[in-house]
């Protein structure tokens, strides 16, 4: 109370100088870093600190990195860009990072003839299944 109202005190409530409507009114109207709003939204202060403005920035930051992953990728030399893996995203509380998952089927040699992934890429039971 002291941060957001000072010069106040609950004693006021107590000593009769505060009345109920003027703690209530104070209650309503805390930002929404504070702690009792904290509290009452049941979150943390990681959580807190990625404001709606901080998660703009992320997706901004994001874009662009993306953007120049994909501009180097297009505009350079295949020779010098094929192993080049796309950035990973700003890690934000809350979100979980995806799993990495790899879409090549491969067929023949060691890795056998690639028909069980294939069969559950299509979602259909593999020939020699």
């Amino acid at each position: 109370m002291a941060r957001y109202w000072p010069g106040r005190s609950l004693l006021e409530l107590y000593r009769g100088q505060m009345s109920w409507r003027e703690l209530r009114v104070f209650l309503r109207y805390l930002p929404p870093e504070s702690a009792t709003a904290r509290a009452v939204r049941g979150s943390t202060p990681e959580q807190d600190a990625w404001t709606l403005d901080r998660q703009l920035l992320a997706t901004i930051a994001d874009a662009v990195r993306e953007n120049t992953f994909a501009t180097v990728k297009v505009g350079g030399d295949p020779k010098k860009t094929g192993r080049l893996k796309p950035p990973k995203p700003i890690p934000r509380p809350g979100v979980e990072a995806p799993a990495a998952k790899s879409n090549v089927i491969r067929f023949g040699g060691r890795h056998g003839s690639g028909a069980k992934q294939l069969a559950q890429v299509f979602g259909r039971p593999a020939a020699n299944q």
